[in-house]
């Protein structure tokens, strides 16, 4: 029966990828199946923070802030290269939150998870702070706390990479048109092929209800599908700090520096019933996203201004709140019962952040009918792939890079090193200059950087490359651009 998997695991956003890591450790054989690319959907279009969520605490989550800012932290210690610290300053807003309630939230936020590696809050003077320079003159009082910044697509192909170097299949552009129960397992076609499991894992996000359906089971929970977008507009403020800026409406927007010459300006929360494949900033978030930076920046912002957007859909848990912004952000887990036959898990919700424990969890509720499936937790001990060195050690990596490959840039020695931590040789191999590695599409991207994109991260497309594994699309004209949709043939 070898060609019986032992989990069948349905999308490839990073709950599914997540899954997928922690079962191969396991020994399960395990299979997953995405029909698009892996984080094609809402995985790559957040606003790239691993965080514990600060606005969350208002609306007492307090267990969900408390588990975020303590996966934060593994997050950090397992892929040190795509996730940093990041300071955030938010502004005092006359007529908004009081300052004593910044500072009490702030106070909480730094103490609710525990003993944490980052710096803790403090009041700034935005008169005097570097990050105040930018600010209209009205702001002169504000506070700073640390959070961190992911590469949130790669943070999913590299839980994918891990999972199928301890024996996972994955298989990308594979969609599931069936799913049913045949004695104690489940046969499931995909794209013309058959396969066969002991239990599936339903991980479809925002389409995990359709998911359950299509298996002939009735969704545990309802999914308010609420749309996230953002904009990316040439660069408001030239340092590292990000910002956290309240809005009259009281929700937040995020400020962030992003691919060193652009700002990454998010997000909204708008409820969403369109379709789930091609997912589009309205009009009127554009101007919401450009209204909520002008009020607190000197230098204003016009829909006209801005160079890329990216939407996508949350699954956010049905809790019936009123306002998107006010649904929950927790996650829920749904296990078939035993009298049903062959286990189907289904992960509602959730976050990016605590990707890692969602998935753990999961495995662990399913080893109950999977003995395979028992051991212990590991997944916050080993490191992802190319963050095998210590978290305080990411400049010690650059200078690593920069002395074995001169020729490289500041700028293309931070951006590789950051996307594949130690795993850079792999491709940079033995060049001694820019020649060596082949045809240079643009922005740095090499095709040696692009066969190994190929040949070891499952990219297919020249948006696979340029937006998902790596973001030089940004950088890059739209005729450097159709230059590598020709080479790879889409």
């Amino acid at each position: 029966m070898s060609d019986i998997y032992d989990l069948i695991i349905i999308g490839g956003g990073v709950n599914g990828a997540g899954v997928a890591r922690d079962a191969a450790g396991r020994g399960a054989k395990v299979l997953l199946l995405e029909k698009g690319d892996l984080a094609s959907g809402t995985s790559s279009k957040s606003t790239k923070l691993v965080h514990g969520g600060l606005r969350y605490l208002e609306y007492y989550e307090f267990s969900l802030v408390r588990e975020a800012l303590t996966e934060r932290e593994t997050v950090w210690q397992i892929a040190p290269h795509i996730v940093w610290p990041m300071r955030f300053i938010l502004p005092v807003t006359h007529g908004m939150r009081p300052r004593w309630m910044l500072r009490a939230g702030l106070f909480l936020y730094d103490h609710i998870g525990g003993k944490g590696r980052l710096s803790k809050a403090r009041g700034v003077n935005l008169a005097k702070h570097p990050a105040g320079a930018p600010l209209e003159e009205d702001y002169k009082r504000g506070f700073e706390y640390s959070d961190g910044w992911v590469d949130d697509a790669r943070l999913v192909v590299l839980n994918a990479l891990d999972a199928a170097e301890r024996g996972a299949d994955i298989r990308t552009r594979t969609e599931v048109t069936s799913a049913r129960r045949e004695g104690d397992y489940w046969q499931v076609e995909a794209d013309g092929e058959s396969f066969t499991g002991r239990a599936i894992v339903n991980a479809a996000g925002p389409g995990a209800d359709d998911m359950a359906r299509l298996a002939g089971e009735q969704p545990a929970y309802g999914i308010r599908r609420v749309r996230g977008s953002h904009i990316v507009v040439p660069k408001l403020f030239d340092h590292d700090h990000a910002y956290i800026l309240q809005q009259p409406d009281t929700r937040i927007c995020f400020a962030i520096p992003w691919e060193n010459d652009f700002t990454l300006i998010g997000t909204t929360d708008a409820d969403h019933a369109g379709s789930l494949d091609d997912v589009q900033i309205s009009n009127d978030e554009v101007r919401y996203l450009c209204d909520a930076a002008n009020r607190y920046f000197e230098h204003d912002v016009t829909p006209a201004d801005v160079v890329h957007t990216y939407a996508g859909v949350r699954a956010l848990v049905d809790d019936g709140s009123g306002r998107p912004e006010a649904a929950t952000r927790g996650y829920k887990i749904a296990l078939s019962d035993v009298s049903r036959g062959a286990p189907i898990l289904g992960i509602y919700g959730g976050k990016i952040t605590s990707y890692r424990h969602v998935a753990e969890d999961a495995v662990e509720q399913l080893s109950a009918r999977l003995p395979m499936l028992k051991g212990e937790s590991w997944t916050g001990k080993e490191p992802l792939p190319g963050g095998e060195f210590k978290y305080t050690a990411q400049e010690f990596l650059f200078d690593v890079l920069r002395e074995d490959y001169p020729f490289l840039s500041e700028t293309d020695i931070v951006r590789i090193g950051r996307a594949y931590g130690t795993r850079a040789g792999d491709w940079l191999g033995e060049a001694k200059s820019w020649d060596d590695l082949g045809r240079v599409f643009g922005a740095g991207l090499s095709e040696a950087e692009v066969e190994y994109l190929r040949d070891h991260e499952w990219a297919q497309t020249a948006e696979d490359v340029l937006w998902r594994r790596t973001k030089q699309g940004v950088h890059m004209s739209e005729a450097e651009q159709a230059a590598l949709t020709e080479y790879m043939g889409g």
